[in-house]
């Protein structure tokens, strides 16, 4: 490549924005072409939801029928006669009336009491667990999604793709030694950008750059060209992607219907990613908790019922397992400023397309406790090895590191 034209080279990038991207493109932006045979329709997905700051699960499956529950709760339980009830013992926050209907359909599993042994009330620490699933290493250095990617890879590569959603940094879950997974605060992160000025003029640099990557490169601009092309081909594919979707299913206006729309798109356009974990932060309510926790059981609720529907109206739903999961659940009774403080065992929903809906696992006693925790009855790696076993096909003992029983909700 002559100097007169690497200097033109260098020059168009700058003015796209291409050298200042600052972030890697999905690679299955990138191979969606070449793994078209592998991204059927009939490929099962993951999708997690994580519940920052440690979701209060007796404010959010609600144990109606006890009468301890209102004794530990004057000022912060839920009226008997809010409950959506499911059952005599047992119902859900009534701003979660979009689960209610899943549950009522069969898809919407409610499993109980979840936890693990010698329980950590340490925001990091207990998430570090959840995430890594490996209790008892304090310094873990990889996560149970990013060691079920390495495994896949090593088989099927184009079944090891997966997304963070909704936050800048990627959780523990995913990071793996060998496996890149990126993570996107919003769909423009990953936009090219380029240049201001006239359309005519923007239009102009792309062309000219797309001539140029397509000559052979000298040795110390190929990676950059290689590089760029990659761009290239990532924000066409992600343009592509938001002009072809349509649905008409009115996605509530929050951060994590938003997300949750995002994985739809994808996998309407059949793109080969296979994992994602979305997050709602907020679940730390140390003081006034019903407002703002009433706020995120209408933000959790909403969301998950507008991307079922949107699931069913484009034939995805037998594709998808949805689960959510919080790093604790919080003490059984409130503190002094009308809220909670941290605990241990708590419950997850999971939306299932299996027809194992309903309720699994037996509710904590509210009497019997340890040092004021709820005592779980099923084990968070039990409901990976559900997972992983029956869900993704992959051996959850490989990834986990010990074999747990898996539970019924697929």
């Amino acid at each position: 490549m002559p100097s007169s034209t690497r200097r033109e080279f260098l020059q168009l990038l700058g003015s796209a924005g291409l050298i200042s991207l600052g972030a890697i493109p999905p690679r299955f932006l990138v191979t969606a072409a070449e793994a078209a045979g592998v991204a059927a329709r009939d490929k099962r997905v993951l999708v997690l939801i994580q519940l920052a700051g440690g979701n209060d699960g007796l404010n959010t499956l609600i144990p109606h029928g006890d009468p301890a529950y209102e004794k530990a709760r004057p000022g912060i339980g839920i009226p008997k006669p809010q409950v959506l009830r499911l059952n005599d013992q047992v119902g859900l926050h009534p701003n979660l009336t979009g689960l209610r209907e899943l549950y009522e359909e069969g898809k919407l599993a409610i499993l109980q009491g979840v936890g693990y042994p010698n329980p950590d009330r340490s925001h990091f620490r207990s998430m570090d667990i959840w995430q890594s699933a490996q209790p008892l290493n304090d310094n873990p250095r990889d996560g149970w999604l990013g060691r079920a990617s390495e495994w896949q890879f090593d088989r099927q590569p184009a079944l090891a793709e997966a997304l963070s959603l909704g936050s800048d940094k990627l959780p523990l879950a995913f990071v793996s030694t060998r496996v890149n997974v990126p993570s996107l605060h919003r769909l423009e992160d990953f936009q090219l950008v380029d240049g201001q000025g006239p359309t005519a003029n923007r239009d102009r640099i792309r062309t000219t750059i797309k001539k140029l990557v397509a000559d052979p490169a000298s040795g110390e601009l190929d990676f950059l060209r290689r590089a760029t092309t990659t761009a290239l081909t990532s924000a066409e594919r992600l343009k592509s992607l938001s002009a072809t979707y349509r649905t008409t299913v009115n996605y509530p206006s929050t951060g994590l219907a938003s997300r949750l729309k995002l994985v739809a798109q994808m996998l309407t356009a059949d793109l080969p990613a296979r994992m994602f974990v979305v997050s709602l932060d907020g679940f730390d309510t140390h003081s006034q908790q019903q407002p703002g926790h009433a706020a995120l059981m209408a933000e959790l609720s909403g969301a998950i019922r507008a991307f079922e529907q949107d699931l069913a109206e484009h034939k995805l739903s037998d594709r998808v397992v949805l689960a959510t999961y919080s790093e604790f659940g919080r003490r059984v009774a409130e503190n002094g400023s009308l809220g909670t403080d941290h605990g241990a065992a708590s419950m997850l929903f999971a939306l299932t397309p299996t027809g194992k809906g309903g309720l699994h696992g037996t509710y904590p006693s509210l009497t019997d406790l340890t040092d004021g925790d709820l005592k779980f009855n099923i084990d968070f790696r039990s409901v990976y090895a559900t997972i992983l076993d029956k869900w993704l096909e992959i051996p959850s003992a490989e990834v986990i590191g010990e074999a747990f029983q898996p539970t019924g909700f697929i």
